[in-house]
């Protein structure tokens, strides 16, 4: 035999809990009549009475008695193992994709906040450039930089980057003054080899210069390294002044390993954008994750700001 409809067994679980089609309404959100129909509906369908309407109050039957022993059971069971498979979906693991240099400069110093607000997720970091295959490849969430166009997937954007120059401390002040951006002439100049200046997301030389309008400087000389991140170790060991991302350089500017000499910055076009598959946002664990990050990037953001140099006095056009 068929199990009677889902709908007509919670309404008669209620009404024999209750012992009143009114106060099981109240608690299904349904109007009175819609119970005793449904009711009426399910004692049709099993071919016996479940209640005795009486005068003042109802009744359970035998059979009523029977029926609704076995579906306080089976709904109480169902709650249970809805509760416990969702303790498991709020702990466990989470497995997110992220561009190497945003996992070393950015998401890795600051998992450790993600642990103390979470200590049940497990977090695993799956550091590649390439773009994933959610499914086949066990990827949650994914975090990239490009223009937010993912197909049939959903995306939000997480933070706009900017570009600026930045150095060690020990370098500012033992190099020649660095006052305005035409001042890094003659510097030893840190170059990010993979950047392409016919790309907005470019965090080199040219697409700086370009931005804050300064002509006639000789790059083609200066160390030249294959990721942002590298660019930035080799400005923290003093070795010349590279151009770094809002997202790279933040933590090392906050603390002072870093400093920026001139405030002029220029906006990307792309930016970093969160992303995974619809269904992935069912899960808490990926939910929780993705309003970290989003918490996070307020802080990040704030702390550019204040770290924002001064516009050095008497230069008009600050170039």
């Amino acid at each position: 035999m068929r199990l009677p409809p889902l709908q007509a067994l919670r309404a008669f679980d209620a009404a024999a809990r209750h012992l009143n089609f009114t106060r099981a309404a109240e608690e299904l959100f349904v109007t009175q009549g819609a119970i005793s129909q449904q009711i009426r509906q399910l004692e049709e369908y099993l071919g016996f009475r479940l209640f005795f309407r009486l005068p003042r109050r109802l009744q359970l039957t035998d059979e009523g008695d029977r029926l609704a022993r076995a579906t306080s059971e089976g709904f109480t069971r169902i709650a249970g193992e809805i509760e416990s498979l969702l303790a498991v979906e709020e702990a466990g693991v989470v497995t997110v994709s992220v561009l190497q240099s945003f996992a070393v400069k950015w998401l890795i110093p600051r998992l450790g906040h993600f642990r103390n607000e979470h200590p049940d997720i497990d977090v695993r970091i799956h550091a590649d450039d390439r773009l994933v295959d959610f499914r086949t490849e066990g990827i949650d969430l994914a975090v990239r930089f490009g223009r937010g166009h993912y197909p049939n997937l959903y995306t939000e954007l997480l933070m706009r980057d900017e570009v600026f120059p930045v150095c060690s401390p020990d370098y500012l002040a033992s190099s020649p003054p660095l006052c305005v951006p035409k001042d890094i002439a003659g510097h030893r100049l840190l170059h990010d080899a993979t950047s392409d200046a016919d790309k907005p997301r470019a965090a080199d030389w040219r697409f700086w210069l370009d931005g804050v309008g300064v002509t006639g400087i000789d790059l083609r000389r200066g160390l030249r390294f294959n990721s942002g991140d590298m660019v930035i170790q080799a400005a923290l060991m003093g070795q010349g002044v590279g151009v770094a991302r809002t997202s790279l350089a933040a933590q090392d500017l906050k603390v002072g390993l870093l400093v920026r000499p001139f405030p002029q910055k220029v906006a990307s076009s792309y930016a970093y954008y969160v992303t995974c598959p619809e269904e992935n946002l069912n899960r808490p664990r990926v939910t929780a994750f993705i309003r970290w990050l989003k918490k996070e990037v307020a802080v990040t953001l704030k702390d550019i700001e204040e770290n924002q140099p001064a516009i050095a006095a008497g230069s008009p056009n600050h170039l």
